[in-house]
Parts: structure tokens; C-alpha cells; sequence
């Protein structure tokens, strides 16, 4: 395990706000608790639950993992603890016991010696992350669908299939470090280990590049990427697909496609969270009496009564017909007929006489 620059800048303990001395048991149910808090699905455009929640999952990754845990509890203890701490400049650095200090560019080839390991420096490398833009009907939106996003991105090279060797060649173990990726200096009481320049801390050579990627392995290429958008995407909202990203490097996994979801508006339907609302005109004589009436829904059409006496503004709910089974919510709205004819006017002069007697 790589000691990370990390591990000695972040207080993982206080991210997931567990003591030092907290138990495995704990530290998972303090993980649950500020995942389901801050996940990107329960924030929405929220930028800061969004990096916090990364930070708890980085947290998480470390404390959740005994092994980990104890190398991080010791990197901790030789990099920040009794005094010893982060120098300042543009380069980090580290005092040993004696006054020494090291400057170093990588805590990994500091400390990975202090633990008695050694790793490659390079190696696997997960391709970048992407993301994309999709714009949806309002309709898309409440039911989901399957559809396409296009980008252009590294993928896998199509003549050496991602190996970077020449067809019919393949990497050779690197003669210089063994395939060990790194090169060891050790100097008394720390262990230094630094990527072996021969193959770049791959651990691998490749003798005959691939003419297509020149060795690297990946081709620049524009991609079309079916997609399945969930029922219920709110505008704005993130949808991860996993390993959809860029291709890796050196035997590397993907990274992942982030689709950013815009959503617009229509004419007839509003949205708070899964309850769709819809505003349905009435006439005084149905509002005052009662009556049927006839309102819209995603898929067509429901019926309900409308009470005698019955206000403009009020809201009715008609279970399960809004998203992934919320409500529709019916707002009712007199209507005030604009203009009347001779009779109208006569009766309605008539009903206003009777009313303030």
C-alpha cells in the first residue's frame, strides 16, 4: 500500500467526526449516516455536499479498510506527529529525528520504505472521469429512458488493444527494476524508492511501440454511448455510469461518465419532488354547486368531484399519478367569464340581490 500525500494533509477521523480510537463497527455507521446525508442523488446542485461527500468516501476508503487504517494511523504518526509536520514552500517536506529534512515531491516514496514496501510508482492508472450534457422533455424526465450521448475521448487502441506493443509483440519485464516499477535507495533510518526511469514505475518495456498510439495505449476518438436514464431525473441532477469515462492507462480501469440532466419545462405540468401539480378551470356555477370534473395526468386523463361551495385556489390529491408513485396534485381555479350576454347578466345581477339579502 502507497502512503498518500493525503493521508498526512486530511484528518480522516474528523471528516467522518470519529474519534482516533473508534471501532471498525463505528466507523462504518458514522460512513452510512453522512453517505446518505450528503450523497449527490439527495443534493441536487449542491457543489459543497457534493465535495464533502467525496471526502467521506475518500475517508471511508482508508478507516474502512484495517490494513489501511494501520498504515495511515502510522504515516500520520511520523508525518505530523512529536512536532514533525509539513514544511512550507511550493514543496513538502518532512523532519526526522536529528534535525534532517527531506523535501520530496511524493510521500509515497518517502514513507514506502518505513513499511517495509515497495510499489510501483506508476502502474494501472483509471482514465479520467467525463461528463455530458442531455436535455429531456419533461415527459423523459418522469419515465426514464434509454437514448445516446456523444463525446470524444481516449478509448482503447484498436491496433494493439490497449497494450501499446506493436501487433504481434508484447512488454517485456523491465531489466532495470525486475518489474518491480521502482528503484530502492535506502539511507539509514528512512527507505527511499523512486520510479524506475527505464519503464516509467510500469514495471513493464515495451521494445515496439504501436505505430497507431506510439506506446501509450489509447486512441483520441469520438464515442456514442447509450445511456439509461432512471424515471424521475430531477433538471440539474448528475447521473454517474460507471467505467464509461476514459480508457485506463498501463492495464488501468475506465474512469466513469457523469451525464449532467436539463430538463424542460411544460405547459400543463408543474413538479415538487415526486408530485406533479396542474391547475384545472372550473366555472362559478360547478365551484358553487359541485361537479366532475376532468384533469389531466402523464398518461391521460382522471375524473373527481369537486365539493359544493368550493374555493378557488383549493388542491386536490389524486394518489399514485405523479413520479414513481407521488401524487398529482390538482389546484382548482374559478373561471370569471370575461364578457355576458343580456341574459347572463340578468340572472347573475339576480343571484348577487339574493345573496345580500
Amino acid at each position: 500500500m502507497a502512503v498518500q500525500r493525503e493521508w498526512l494533509e486530511k484528518d480522516y477521523y474528523q471528516v467522518l467526526d470519529v474519534p482516533s480510537t473508534a471501532s471498525e463497527k463505528d466507523v462504518t455507521s458514522a460512513y452510512r449516516k453522512l453517505a446518505k446525508k450528503l450523497h449527490p442523488d439527495a443534493n441536487p446542485n449542491d457543489r459543497t455536499a457534493e465535495e464533502r461527500f467525496k471526502d467521506v468516501s475518500a475517508a471511508y476508503d482508508v478507516l474502512g479498510d484495517p490494513a489501511k487504517r494501520k498504515e495511515y494511523d502510522e504515516a500520520r504518526r511520523l508525518g505530523v506527529g512529536a512536532g514533525r509536520g509539513f514544511g512550507g514552500g511550493g514543496s513538502g517536506g518532512f523532519s526526522a529525528p536529528g534535525g534532517m529534512r527531506f523535501d520530496y515531491t511524493d510521500l509515497s516514496d518517502l514513507l514506502g520504505g518505513a513499511f517495509g514496501r515497495r510499489k510501483p510508482a506508476g502502474g494501472p492508472k483509471k482514465g479520467a472521469d467525463l461528463e455530458a450534457e442531455l436535455h429531456l422533455s419533461f415527459a423523459e424526465a418522469v419515465s426514464g429512458l434509454e437514448t445516446s450521448v456523444n463525446l470524444t475521448s481516449d478509448v482503447a487502441c484498436g491496433m494493439c488493444s490497449g497494450s501499446g506493443s506493436a501487433p504481434g509483440t508484447s512488454p517485456v519485464i523491465c531489466g532495470t527494476c525486475g518489474s518491480r516499477g521502482v528503484i530502492d535507495d535506502n539511507q539509514g533510518l528512512f527507505g527511499f524508492s523512486r520510479p524506475c526511469p527505464s519503464c516509467k514505475g510500469t514495471g513493464m518495456r515495451i521494445e515496439t511501440p504501436c505505430p497507431t498510439c506510439a506506446g501509450s495505449g489509447v486512441a483520441r476518438k469520438p464515442r456514442r454511448i447509450k445511456v439509461r436514464i432512471p424515471a424521475g431525473v430531477q433538471d440539474g441532477q448528475r447521473v454517474v455510469f460507471k467505467q464509461r469515462g476514459d480508457a485506463g492507462r498501463d492495464g488501468g480501469p475506465p474512469g466513469d461518465l457523469f451525464v449532467r440532466v436539463h430538463v424542460a419545462p411544460d405547459g400543463r405540468f408543474g413538479r415538487s419532488g415526486d408530485d406533479l401539480t396542474v391547475t384545472v378551470p372550473v366555472s362559478f356555477a360547478d365551484a358553487a354547486l359541485g361537479a366532475t370534473v376532468s384533469a389531466p395526468t402523464m398518461e391521460g386523463t382522471v375524473t373527481l368531484r369537486v365539493p359544493p361551495g368550493t374555493p378557488t385556489g383549493r388542491t386536490f390529491r389524486v394518489k399514485g399519478k405523479g413520479v414513481k408513485g407521488g401524487d398529482l396534485l390538482v389546484t382548482v381555479e374559478v373561471a370569471v367569464p370575461r364578457t355576458l350576454t343580456d341574459e347572463q347578466r340578468h340572472l347573475v345581477e339576480q343571484l348577487r340581490k339574493a345573496l345580500e339579502a
